[in-house]
């Protein structure tokens, strides 16, 4: 391996208002919207500019990490930012973004973009999970466990944040491995994304919803 391709990267924690979040959310809303294609028109007519109130997004987004990058090369230093944003509906949608970039509103907006072309089903039963599950994502590792109502989110970190977003209310979780967030919340996704419905299972058996919970 040459000099040219040895490279080094030294990661620092950096802290971000809720503004720079908010301003960053709303580039990636006109990204996605300027992505899809635009219907052409001949009229020549001026448009009349009418101050309209934007419709609410029913999506949310939750910054888990914003790291600091310092990668030596040769020649000397670059320094980059690194994001990690949960993306979700809270109604069965979730997805983990992560991207780099010069500057931190520009990995976030990066990073809501990534997370929106990643997004999974979760199936939810009532206001939590069909059944237990255990999932590994790189040195991280999650149990998940289906609770009653009333248990609310037993969970912390970015378990929790994949968890509230996918729009689960009751839940038992516990983090098995790595304490990094992308590897957590990666081992979340990969949980949820494994879990199987009750009318799937009832389906195969050749039985109704009603015999197989009793």
């Amino acid at each position: 391996m040459t000099e040219e391709n040895k490279e080094l990267e030294v990661v620092e924690e950096v802290t971000v208002d809720e503004a720079t979040v908010e301003t960053a959310a709303e580039l990636a809303e006109e990204e996605v919207a300027e992505a899809k294609p635009a219907k052409r028109t001949r009229s020549r007519k001026k448009k009349i500019e009418t101050k309209e109130e934007k419709p609410e997004s029913e999506w949310k987004e939750q910054v888990v990490q914003i790291s600091r990058v310092t990668k030596v090369v040769k020649g000397g230093k670059k320094l980059s930012f690194r994001a990690i944003v949960i993306v979700g509906n809270q109604k069965g949608q979730v997805g983990v973004g992560c991207a780099k970039a010069a500057e931190v509103i520009i990995a976030i907006q990066k990073a809501i973009v990534d997370g929106r072309k990643n997004l999974i089903n979760v199936p939810i039963f009532k206001t939590t999970i069909p059944h237990p599950i255990k999932a590994r994502s790189g040195a991280g590792a999650v149990m998940l466990r289906p609770a009653s109502q009333g248990t609310g989110i037993i969970a912390g970190g970015a378990v929790r944040s994949v968890l509230e977003l996918a729009g689960i209310e009751n839940i038992l979780s516990k983090s098995l491995g790595s304490n990094s967030p992308l590897n957590a919340a990666n081992a979340t996704i990969e949980a949820l994304k494994s879990l199987t419905p009750f009318a799937e299972v009832a389906k195969k058996r050749g039985l109704t919803m009603s015999e197989l919970l009793n």
